[in-house]
């Protein structure tokens, strides 16, 4: 009962607080996350009500399987935007674009760094200026995509944005490893060469095999399935049990090998929208059942920001260097690489800003870090947790203000404002007296 009733007061909240948000012109991802952090144990939780909010982070962690599968559907989506005849258009430029601007990121939150690390070599070691440097080059892409279907963006930024956010968990995953590794071998003073390049690549190429085999299952299934109801039955089973086989690890000569969820339901959208030749009619069925478990994604993300990271004088100055320094890589970098790509004028002003925003696989990459670093993981990850929740509150609303300025969400027309609003007042209008029986 009491898991169900969390369940309902996040959902319910979550929906009413977008009304009020609405008034603001903020996004419903920023609604749902300040809910979340409102019924989360900072806030309201603290009142220790049962069924008023969460009470502690442990009621927040145990209902990690809605968000598990909630991102998945997310990955799914943004992989259904991989269509073959879309990427001959825009293929080259996230190509380029992604693999750079998370490089060029990851080298300038480095240098910023470890600038802090010989000012101030007592607050922060090299091992974590590095690694830090790393888990910079990860976008959250689950704020992003709701922005983009909120307000229905279509352009040239959105064509290249969501193939470039997508493209983005790979590379982060690398250079993660990579820099991980070289921060664990100063503290311990060996490495294994072997499993430094190994094991991250082997993550990537076996989710994007694991990923390609239950697309295939899924196109393959579809033509015996003719109604609706039991075609999105099939994608909600197919996306479920893809995060479900995405848990597993296993071992192989010494070297631990695992599979990244985002990257196998990316892969799975991807296989699905090029072979199916109903997927886009489909994918609109599977949008309406996820819905809600999308809402209870974004508040349960809100409830479980910690806000005592405040209280820690070092890890606001080294978070502000940060979130400084990874805002600047993002932008120059995003800038650089369309450049060198050749894109459209808005595509290189603005789509550095739309990749600001920060999560998911970020603070899975700073439990990795806190797990493996005893001296330095819990630096890291306060510094990550204020990050994400600097990056969660603002990032939406800097997205929908880049899309925006770049044309691709189209504002209003002032008549159909007026006419909505005439048609609104006809409806709240009281029934005259003669007809009030």
């Amino acid at each position: 009962m009491q898991t169900l009733l969390l369940v309902a007061v996040a959902l319910f909240a979550g929906l009413l607080m977008t009304r009020l948000f609405v008034r603001f012109h903020l996004p419903d991802v920023t609604a749902y996350l300040v809910t979340g952090v409102l019924i989360g144990p900072c806030v309201l939780g603290r009142l220790g009500i049962p069924g008023l909010g969460f009470r502690t982070f442990e009621e927040v962690e145990s209902l990690g399987l809605i968000s598990d599968v909630a991102l998945g559907f997310i990955a799914f989506a943004i992989g259904h935007e991989f269509r073959l005849s879309a990427l001959r258009q825009t293929g080259r430029q996230a190509t380029i674009i992604g693999i750079l601007q998370a490089v060029i990121t990851t080298i300038v939150v480095d240098i910023a760094l470890v600038i802090t690390h010989f000012v101030m070599p007592d607050l922060l070691s090299l091992p974590a200026a590095i690694t830090l440097g790393a888990i910079a080059a990860a976008t959250a892409p689950a704020a992003t995509l709701m922005v983009v279907r909120q307000y229905k963006a279509k352009g040239p930024v959105t064509d290249v944005l969501l193939p470039v956010v997508a493209l983005d968990d790979a590379v982060g995953l690398v250079i993660f490893a990579i820099s991980f590794g070289a921060a664990q071998s100063m503290q311990n003073g060996e490495v294994n060469t072997l499993a430094l390049i190994i094991e991250p690549l082997g993550e990537v190429v076996l989710s994007l095999l694991l990923g390609t085999a239950v697309g295939f299952g899924l196109t393959f299934l579809e033509r015996y399935f003719h109604s609706h109801r039991n075609r999105n039955a099939l994608i909600v089973g197919s996306v479920i049990l893809t995060v479900a086989l995405s848990q597993l690890t296993f071992s192989v000569g010494g070297m631990n090998f695992g599979f990244s969820s985002l990257l196998v339901c990316m892969m799975l959208g991807t296989v699905f929208c090029n072979f199916c030749p109903l997927s886009e009619d489909l994918m609109l069925q599977a949008d309406r059942w996820s819905g809600p478990a999308l809402t209870l994604f974004f508040v349960l993300s809100g409830s479980a920001l910690q806000f005592d990271v405040f209280a820690q004088s070092t890890v606001l100055l080294i978070g502000v260097i940060y979130i400084v320094a990874r805002s600047f890589g993002k932008y120059i970098g995003a800038r650089f690489s369309s450049g060198l790509a050749h894109s459209p004028a808005n595509v290189r002003k603005y789509l550095g800003i739309t990749l600001l925003p920060q999560a998911g696989v970020a603070l899975g990459m700073c439990t990795t870090a806190y797990r493996a670093m005893p001296q330095d993981g819990t630096l890291i990850r306060n510094i990550v947790l204020f990050s994400v929740l600097v990056y969660e509150l603002i990032g939406p609303s800097l997205t929908k203000m880049a899309l925006t300025r770049a044309g691709d969400i189209k504002t209003m027309p002032a008549e159909v404002r007026q006419r909505r609003a005439a048609q609104l007042k006809q409806v709240q209008k009281p029934v005259p007296k003669q007809f009030d029986k």
